[in-house]
């Protein structure tokens, strides 16, 4: 049963600049609804017109929102400035590159007295100094981006890895959603399902996913769940691959476990700037084989499991070696599918982010059910 916020308990806000829906904008909502369940107060300053937005007041979830994050526009650091002296928030927590500079800067000018800036992606930084100046913790979202950051001159003692926890309990593989999609979608028992499931976006290589599936056998049948810029590019390449018939494109979906239950193989195709996928680690506790492309914040996960190949991106002669290797694995065996979801759950688990997320919080003096101030 969630708590109920009170008057006493400490305010945590989150601030995202981003408009778009994705992994980084799941992690927020998850990570404000799952505070709240605990008994923290909790709200989201980000654009009026983001996806974020709508999403979050749909949960009942506090949203206060800019026209925008734009560091050389004196009406929005004004904007910023009121909500943030008027809320006093006990913990701010940015996200993107725009509202971490201009919160993390705000949070300071306003004593917010526990500032975390959460680093999603694997790339390097511009610069150190928004790092360095404004946060109290960052948290980021590998290994790998810790190293990273490390690396370009941020202190080591302010990183806290924290990737993303997944929910152990929906992500398990259930034999009714498998029949049920396999069934929807012309599948057969005989056919050997390869699955992605992400937002169509360049860097996430479905490209090479559909190179893979023209050099394979007819048996083999490829599907890509998500929406995103890159589809009409990716279904006139299937076209011109002429297979069609056999990638499937079945579009955004909100329930993506029944479609990871239907799937034999993992095919996760991106090539830079992940930090630890969601859609990796839900495929990961669904109990699936992975093929993926070699990044650093893939092979975290993977090195702890089994039942995966790493090639390099647009290899497809590897890609297509790899598949049939995974294939060769028993299909769907429970034993082998229970070992890698313990073992996924125990470090990308829900309820392991939360423990570290508030022992983070108790350290620096912020409790539920205590003000503080």
């Amino acid at each position: 049963m969630r708590m109920q916020p009170n008057t006493q308990s400490p305010l945590v806000v989150h601030t995202d600049s981003s408009r778009v829906w994705g992994g980084q904008e799941i992690r927020v909502l998850t990570e404000l609804r799952e505070m709240r369940r605990l008994g923290f107060r909790v709200g989201l300053i980000v654009p009026r017109d983001a996806e974020l937005a709508r999403r979050a007041a749909a949960e009942d979830i506090p949203v206060y929102g800019v026209s925008t994050f734009a560091k050389f526009n004196p009406n929005a650091w004004r904007e910023l400035y009121q909500i943030v002296s008027m809320l006093k928030p006990r913990v701010i927590n940015t996200h993107s590159s725009e509202d971490s500079w201009m919160a993390g800067a705000v949070a300071r000018f306003c004593r917010v007295p526990l500032i975390i800036r959460t680093r999603h992606v694997l790339a390097p930084i511009s610069s150190a100094v928004s790092y360095t100046l404004f946060p109290h913790v960052i948290f980021t979202c590998s290994e790998a981006i810790a190293a990273q950051l490390t690396r370009q001159g941020v202190a080591a003692g302010k990183t806290v890895v924290l990737s993303t926890g997944n929910d152990e309990t929906r992500f398990r593989f259930s034999p009714q959603h498998r029949h049920a999609i396999r069934q929807a979608y012309g599948i057969g028992d005989h056919h050997i399902l390869v699955g992605n499931v992400g937002f169509l976006r360049t860097y996430k290589g479905h490209a090479f996913i559909i190179k893979t599936a023209a050099a394979m056998p007819d048996h083999y049948r490829f599907m890509l769940v998500g929406d995103g810029d890159q589809l009409d590019r990716l279904q006139a390449l299937a076209k011109e691959l002429g297979v069609t018939e056999r990638v499937l494109f079945v579009g955004h979906q909100e329930q993506p476990e029944c479609f990871l239950s239907a799937f034999d193989l993992c095919f996760f195709s991106s090539y830079e700037a992940e930090g630890v996928s969601q859609a990796l680690i839900q495929s990961l506790l669904n109990g699936l084989p992975v093929l993926a492309c070699r990044i650093s914040s893939t092979e975290e996960p993977l090195n702890l499991v089994e039942d995966y190949r790493l090639v390099a991106y647009d290899d497809v002669p590897a890609a297509c070696q790899g598949l049939n290797e995974l294939a060769q694995l028993p299909r769907r065996e429970p034993q082998r599918m229970e070992r890698q979801h313990r073992i996924i759950a125990d470090r990308y688990g829900l309820r392991g982010m939360v423990r570290k997320l508030v022992d983070t919080y108790a350290r620096h003096g912020v409790v539920a059910g205590r003000d503080g101030s």
